[in-house]
């Protein structure tokens, strides 16, 4: 494809929201198809088992490093300019919206990702979720729970208006990124081996993996030719289900990625559900399912914004380029998980048996 040609054509925002649509459409049919969630995944290792969820979690979080660490070493892409590099980075953020948001998604069953997902194929319970995570991320980014997330934010970033490069600070040759994300994508095809998991599955786990370098390596293609300043970023579902929300409440548009990427998935995941007869309407199991899931949704929603993405805009996208605060973050939502599964979940299936 010839970029400044597309640019030339039809300006330089519908091309970035063009390439959010496609992304959002490639994360959308492969996440339905594998079924990939980090909220699966940990409540399965919380439960002592290295199963199919996290072995598709695996995948495609290994996925997404070699294709981007092989896209720097090609010269398809610079991480160092990447909007999560370039900015100062919280580590307090990464650690305590880490932690929260990991609670919030256990008790919504879902990641914002998932539940996006999930709602395109017919879920009402994640519409719902989704919708209240859109809107607590929007007041926790420009509203009225703004001040608290940058008082929290800000008791401890990084150095040098930048965040960690964690590559750069190990003093690791820059090819060790992609060494890492083969050795992990051979522990993730051994244990999808044992767990049976079928070829499709896996292919599909891959393409998850895939949309984040697509993103990646479409938006930095984009601001090589742009006139304007471009946001080199990729898939996450904090920011953009906020942005999504307030392009079609406010009176003045403005197209970019994130505007694309929302609605992609939405089509990618609602496409693939019905080609797949998985599409069907189902609501809330009672009233205690929807109290939790929608509390879940409120802590998803600010800790996604205070811990800089979403478990894939932080966990997937952020680790892909190996941002010290995304690491960390990812860590914290396994652990506020796996608590939160531990705590709740599982003592209260040892007091009903």
């Amino acid at each position: 494809m010839d970029i400044l040609a597309l640019v030339e054509r039809i300006g330089e925002t519908p091309a970035a929201a063009l390439f959010g649509l496609i992304t959002g459409i490639v994360f959308g049919v492969a996440a339905q198809r594998s079924r990939f969630c980090l909220r699966a995944a940990t409540v399965e290792f919380a439960r002592g088992q290295l199963g199919p969820r996290v072995s598709v979690w695996l995948l495609c979080f290994s996925t997404a490093v070699v294709w981007v660490q092989g896209a720097e070493l090609l010269g398809f892409m610079r991480v160092d300019e990447a909007r999560m590099m370039a900015i100062t980075g919280s580590w307090s953020g990464a650690i305590v919206g880490g932690i929260v948001f990991g609670i919030g998604m256990v008790l919504a069953r879902g990641c914002p990702g998932r539940l996006l997902v999930l709602g395109s194929s017919g879920n009402l319970r994640s519409v719902v979720s989704g919708l209240i995570f859109a809107v607590v991320a929007q007041m926790s980014l420009k509203g009225i729970l703004a001040p608290l997330r940058d008082r929290l934010a800000s008791l401890w970033v990084t150095s040098g208006g930048r965040n960690l490069d964690l590559i750069d600070w190990s003093g690791l040759p820059r090819a060790s990124g992609l060494v890492l994300g083969v050795l992990i994508a051979l522990l993730a095809l051994f244990l999808a081996r044992r767990n049976r998991i079928g070829a499709s599955t896996l292919v599909f786990a891959s393409g998850v993996g895939f949309s984040v370098a697509l993103g990646w390596i479409s938006t930095y293609a984009l601001a090589q030719v742009s006139f304007d300043p471009v946001t080199i970023s990729s898939v996450t579902f904090s920011g953009p289900s906020a942005t999504t929300l307030m392009f079609f409440l406010e009176p003045v548009r403005v197209l970019e990625f994130d505007v694309g990427l929302v609605p992609g998935v939405v089509i990618g995941a609602g496409i693939s559900a019905l080609l797949a007869g998985q599409f069907r309407f189902e609501g809330f199991e009672g009233e205690s399912t929807m109290r939790r899931s929608m509390f879940g949704a409120v802590l998803m929603g600010f800790g996604a914004m205070l811990a800089g993405g979403c478990s894939i805009g932080a966990g997937v996208s952020g680790g892909s380029i190996f941002a010290g605060t995304a690491w960390l973050a990812l860590f914290a939502m396994w652990v506020g998980a796996m608590a939160t599964d531990l705590i709740l979940d599982q003592r209260g299936d040892r007091v009903l048996a």
